[in-house]
């Protein structure tokens, strides 16, 4: 299947041996906004036990793992979302940043990058939050800076 994904410049519609998952940017060409994400390469849940599976004796659960959706994802801000459905989807790049080799290092990647760009902060950035941390997007990120100075 392909995607449109960019890794390196590149194409990709292969994640490399040993991903779970990957941290991504999502450029407005329009407007040069942009969105930091992360996005994991497959998503395992619990499956309840058939009436056979219990006649058998089974006590547990079945895990069962699926591909995700990663290939054609576009992120998760609404705004971001409402943005490419109206301007179309060739108006924007999908990069790949970097990979991660499990869940853990995935969202520690997303967490840092986004803190160190200020994406939640920064009004050119879609971003509006960082973890499960809901931010209102500030007009003047200085002030904010200034305050926190003040009390530290």
């Amino acid at each position: 299947m392909e995607s449109h994904w960019l890794y390196k410049g590149k194409n990709i519609s292969d994640a490399p041996e040993g991903a779970f998952g990957f941290i991504y940017k999502i450029t407005n060409l329009e407007t040069n906004r942009y969105y930091i994400g992360r996005k994991y390469l497959s998503s395992t849940r619990r499956k309840a036990l058939t009436a056979k599976q219990k006649r058998e004796g089974k006590k547990r659960r079945t895990k069962v793992t699926s591909d995700s959706n990663w290939r054609t994802y576009v992120g998760s801000n609404d705004i971001l979302q409402k943005d490419i459905k109206d301007l179309g989807k060739d108006n924007f790049k999908f990069e790949i940043l970097i990979f991660g080799e499990s869940k853990g290092q995935v969202n520690y990647l997303e967490m840092k990058l986004q803190f160190m760009l200020d994406a939640s902060i920064d009004p050119k950035y879609y971003n509006d939050c960082i973890g499960a941390g809901k931010f209102i997007t500030m007009k003047d990120p200085e002030i904010l800076m200034e305050n926190i100075k003040n009390h530290l």
